[in-house]
């Protein structure tokens, strides 16, 4: 005699429905929904009942239903034009990552990480938020040789970008540094301690920061700029120190240098020393971005501050913003303006040991 099958289900499994949630919090299944699908209409006492509801029967919704239902994958992706060594090496990125990832997962948002250096990784990205992967893309250090946002513009999800877009997308919003405010504080710093041989160690110029970190240190020293003393580094350590043996080669009286970012100027300061160069004494050096090895470098490294993570944290409420999703707690620059399409952050100048 055969045994009648069980019922698979919340019976069975113990894995509470939506029915049952909305039959704890005495409303509807429509409101359960709207409340799990964080529709701004809700009021505000259904959604904490709601709420109660789902913690009480520990509900976890079903993401594959619910995209079904809602069209969203509830999941952004983060675009980053560069390679994985230098990607989860440099702390920029890892605050850019964790302000993005906070509020996207007080959002109820997953984030997934893709790195795009070749032609062949633009197309597996495009054809990854073409197919409906994603509700929208950040995109941070975009290269002029990496097309990042042109191969995302037609793929119909919002794009947010951290930092200035190099060419004109005046549909992708973003969230940037003054640079050039940033390269200017760094030369004219330089100048108050008194030095007169003023190099530099940009970043590269095919990135908006690179460029407008030189054009500020030279729009401030003026008549005073040496195009001579400008060496281009990639933001590396290693690259750092490759550009103090290219200066002083050709320019050993070098007396100060503004380096465009912290890792160059560890990398630089580390290559003066084993040429017989002290700093601050011999050559004063100021760095760019105040990560946290800035402050415990030997010396400290005085540097340009820049708020990496509050950057992450308003390119996701921007994003949300444009998927129509509700920011718990904006930032005062999206709370000014939810409209906003271009963002900048200012920096300032930590004075410590090097200059």
């Amino acid at each position: 005699m055969s045994t009648p099958s069980q019922p698979v289900g919340p019976e069975r499994t113990g894995r509470p429905t939506l029915e049952q949630v909305a039959a704890r919090a005495g409303v509807s299944r429509a409101t359960v929904s709207r409340v799990v699908n964080r529709t701004a209409s809700v009021d505000p006492h259904l959604v904490d009942v709601v709420s109660r509801a789902i913690r009480e029967l520990d509900y976890v919704p079903n993401q594959a239903a619910r995209a079904l239902m809602t069209r969203r994958s509830s999941t952004v992706a983060l675009v980053a034009a560069e390679s994985e060594a230098r990607f989860f090496g440099d702390p920029f990125f890892a605050g850019i990552v964790r302000g993005a990832s906070q509020e996207l997962s007080d959002a109820g948002m997953h984030l997934v990480i893709s790195m795009a250096r070749s032609a062949d990784d633009l197309d597996r990205v495009g054809s990854f938020v073409r197919g409906g992967h994603v509700d929208g893309v950040l995109v941070i250090s975009e290269h002029d040789s990496v097309d990042v946002l042109g191969h995302l513009g037609q793929a119909g999800v919002p794009v947010v970008m951290g930092g200035r877009p190099l060419s004109d997308h005046p549909e992708v919003a973003y969230v940037d540094h003054d640079n050039r405010a940033g390269g200017a504080l760094a030369a004219r710093r330089l100048r108050e301690v008194g030095r007169t041989r003023v190099g530099t160690i940009a970043g590269p110029q095919d990135m908006s920061a690179g460029v407008d970190r030189l054009a500020g240190f030279r729009d401030e020293l003026g008549r005073d700029f040496d195009p001579l003393l400008v060496a281009e580094g990639d933001f590396t350590t290693a690259s750092g120190a490759e550009a103090v043996d290219a200066l002083l080669e050709q320019h050993p009286d070098v007396d100060a240098l503004f380096v465009a970012s912290d890792a160059m100027a560890l990398g630089a300061i580390s290559r003066l020393r084993d040429r017989g160069r002290r700093v601050p004494e011999d050559v004063a050096v100021v760095g760019f971005d105040d990560a946290d090895v800035a402050a415990v470098a030997s010396p400290p490294l005085t540097t340009v501050r820049q708020r990496t993570t509050v950057q992450g944290r308003l390119m996701a409420q921007l994003l949300l913003l444009r998927l129509g999703l509700p920011v718990a707690r904006p930032l005062p620059e999206i709370a000014a303006d939810p409209e906003a399409r271009r963002v900048v952050l200012d920096v300032d100048l930590v004075v410590r040991s090097t200059a």
